[in-house]
């Protein structure tokens, strides 16, 4: 089978399609013939082995697995022992952050799929996994978004920001983002009830006040959310001496700070999957790439300017 391959950490240039055994299934595992994939910061780091702490996980040296990608949306080809939940010919969207997505078939973890709902393309529900938990998570698991509260989402048109505007709505936040003043429109058409363009305001010197602050472009230092907010989310960072000086600033304050990676669970995916349904939410998709465009792909959200998704699709 084809796959996308990274040999030695680097930038987009390192990766490579190669030709690859297909992986073997296991119990408590689906074999799943991958129709899409989406990108994310998250790979770009993992493919630079940035930070380097990271590196303890992914392989010290050289990458543990030598396939990247998180994100995929297909059918199911094949089930393993245990398998309660789905059923070959099903489609599943779901994430496998630093297991190895981009290739024509995966084995993944059950507990790690959703099923898509009815009538959404395979494009569509790749884009959600790993953004769209990452903001579900943000707002209600871990930052207790109220219906009334006010929100403050930082970062509010990129991919896991996007997402996480639009169920804020859902659950009756009051919503106000900050972006760059050409995406204030776009905001504005997926929730947003006031819009902050950053590159006309000074951010360090926004005097709202919100129940909850929401930093998914990793910006914001912790003075800002002590001003802003009465809890605060960080899911993004730009660099790892603006995360840890947060991060170490939180640690001898009672502010409630919270900074967490999202995991993938059957629920919660399927939490996102029937917002989608019903409408609720909608991925928005700004650029289209072919599975063996990928290390392009990567090489655009690194600019970290994209308006929503980026998706790369395989043989139909």
């Amino acid at each position: 089978m084809k796959a996308i391959t990274k040999h030695i950490y680097g930038g987009p240039e390192v990766l490579g399609l190669e030709e690859i055994e297909q992986p073997i299934l296991k119990k408590k595992h689906v074999l799943i013939k991958v129709k899409a994939n989406s990108a994310n910061p998250a790979d770009w780091h993992i493919l630079r082995g940035k930070p380097f702490f990271s590196r303890f996980t992914f392989g010290l040296f050289k990458p543990k697995n030598k396939v990247l990608g998180a994100d995929f949306s297909g059918i199911v080809q094949e089930v393993g022992t245990d398998i309660t939940n789905f059923k070959v010919g099903d489609r599943v969207f779901g994430e496998m952050l630093g297991e190895g997505a981009f290739a024509q078939y995966i084995c993944a973890p059950e507990h790690v799929c959703g099923l898509m709902p009815e009538g959404t393309t395979y494009n569509d529900m790749a884009c959600v996994p790993l953004a769209g938990l990452t903001a579900w998570q943000s707002l209600l698991t871990y930052g207790k978004l109220k219906k009334g509260e006010t929100v403050l989402i930082n970062g509010s048109s990129g991919g896991v920001g996007h997402f996480a505007v639009q169920i804020a709505k859902v659950y009756g936040a009051h919503i106000t983002a900050i972006c760059s003043n050409k995406n204030i429109d776009f905001v504005k058409s997926i929730g947003a009830d006031k819009v902050v363009a950053y590159d006309k305001v000074n951010i360090h010197q926004h005097n709202g006040k919100y129940d909850l602050v929401l930093d998914t472009n990793g910006n914001l230092k912790f003075s800002d959310y002590k001003r802003m907010g009465k809890r605060g989310i960080m899911v993004g960072f730009t660099t790892m001496k603006h995360m840890f000086s947060v991060l170490i600033n939180a640690g001898f304050s009672k502010f409630p700070l919270t900074q967490f990676t999202a995991k993938a669970n059957y629920n919660d995916l399927n939490t996102l999957a029937n917002l989608i349904e019903k409408g609720g939410i909608k991925p928005h998709i700004e650029k289209t790439y072919s599975y063996s465009q990928i290390p392009e792909a990567i090489k655009y959200i690194e600019s970290m300017r994209t308006r929503g998704k980026v998706v790369m699709t395989w043989e139909k």
